[in-house]
């Protein structure tokens, strides 16, 4: 009897596949033209969106690419909200920041050591 709607707001489905904490900051995204349906910009909340359109948006420090594959009728368990979409956004390369091997990053105490002594000799002449 109630079947889901064809159609779905932009900044709804947004918040139903928890790519945006409220619906109120997916309506922010969305009207400052950060959102592309389809390669097309779009600027008002309201616009609709249907099972197979490919989303285009920032989220973080990266940009989104998720094609719509159901529309939700809840903001449900993020199990439940990715299913909601096939995410087409190339994974990032993941870089270490402490690199302490081959002699790079921090001294151990020992090096310490030797690099004190080490400053504390006289030039030899």
């Amino acid at each position: 009897m109630t079947d889901a709607p064809a159609k779905l707001r932009i900044d709804k489905w947004l918040w139903h596949a928890r790519f945006f904490k409220t619906r109120t900051l997916a309506a922010k995204i969305v009207s400052g033209g950060h959102v592309r349906i389809n390669g097309q910009k779009i600027s008002k909340p309201s616009h609709s969106v249907a099972i197979g359109d490919v989303l285009t948006f920032p989220q973080a420090k990266r940009i989104r690419v998720a094609r719509i594959e159901a529309l939700g009728t809840r903001r449900g368990p993020a199990s439940e909200a990715q299913a909601l979409y096939f995410d087409m956004t190339e994974p990032e390369k993941k870089t270490p920041t402490g690199v302490s091997f081959e002699g790079k990053g921090r001294p151990t105490k020992r090096d310490r050591r030797n690099l004190d002594l080490m400053k504390s000799r006289p030039l030899e002449e």
